[in-house]
């Protein structure tokens, strides 16, 4: 089978558009418009904090999953605390069309730093089953306040992808339940909102020689400056103007598979924009 893949990755903002409204139903819409995506990965998803918006205390995972009905979700708070109506939870969700075959959450590195306030932040993981075998998706957004934090989050991913390259060459013995071996993983598409721009250390941290990365857009579209992801609308939090921080990182060995990468820059649903990356489907 060479069916291709579609991923869609976009930090939403719980959904709060440049206009001030929190809409769900406009960034489903919006996503639709861009591709009817087999992953839609989301960040800044909010289930019961109020205090961003009003909108914003709701379940927006029950909401989303129920925008995407033909897609299974896949929610892990990156951060989850008591509310007077229940827990308040907060963070990445991944929404799949394809069988989830696992599902691991991250915690990443979150070193003192007095200076900035900062958050948990995490990375959220699910191996799908694919007609060309199994792929790890994995989505995540990193500190924004803190670019010594960011970078320790970026280090962390980097080594990530070395732990899981490592164990598909030299699997473990598999068991029962629990221990039960999965499909051998093809790779890795790493995707989110990273808050850094090209020129800092945590880009290079995972695109450096050796780190067994690729960004899509240069491998897809050579030397075209990245397309915009934030700053195209929002001028207050971005005064610098349209750059691009959201990206798609996959491992060496699916750059050949890499077929198209696009950037929604029309929408002002989110104060970021929405990316589509499409995999041919490989050989098997």
């Amino acid at each position: 089978m060479n069916a291709t893949i579609s991923i869609l990755s976009w930090n939403i903002q719980y959904g709060l558009g440049v206009d001030g409204a929190v809409d769900l139903d406009r960034i489903a819409t919006t996503c639709r418009a861009l591709g009817d995506a087999d992953i839609v990965c989301l960040q800044e998803v909010s289930v019961g904090f109020g205090e961003l918006a009003p909108a914003a205390a709701a379940d927006q995972v029950a909401a989303l999953a129920r925008l995407f009905a033909d897609h299974e979700p896949v929610f892990v708070p990156a951060v989850d605390r008591p509310g007077a109506a229940g827990r308040r939870r907060f963070g990445n969700m991944i929404l799949s069309r394809l069988p989830v075959l696992d599902v691991v959450a991250h915690a990443l590195p979150r070193p003192a730093d007095p200076a900035a306030m900062n958050m948990q932040r995490h990375a959220l993981e699910a191996v799908v089953a694919t007609g060309a075998g199994a792929l790890r998706v994995v989505t995540t957004h990193l500190e924004y306040h803190s670019q010594a934090q960011r970078l320790a989050q970026a280090e962390r991913l980097a080594a990530l992808e070395a732990e899981w390259r490592a164990r598909a060459a030299t699997p473990s013995p598999a068991g029962r339940g629990p221990y039960a071996a999965l499909p051998p993983v093809d790779g890795t598409v790493l995707c989110g909102d990273f808050n850094f721009p090209l020129d800092e250390p945590g880009y290079a941290a995972l695109t450096a020689p050796g780190a067994g990365m690729v960004d899509a857009w240069p491998a897809l579209h050579g030397a075209a400056p990245h397309a915009p992801t934030c700053g195209v609308h929002d001028f207050r939090q971005w005064p610098q103007g349209a750059h691009a921080r959201d990206f798609f990182f996959v491992s060496a060995g699916l750059a050949p598979r890499l077929a198209a990468l696009a950037v929604d820059t029309e929408t002002a649903a989110s104060e970021h924009q929405p990316l589509l990356l499409t995999l041919s489907g490989g050989g098997r």
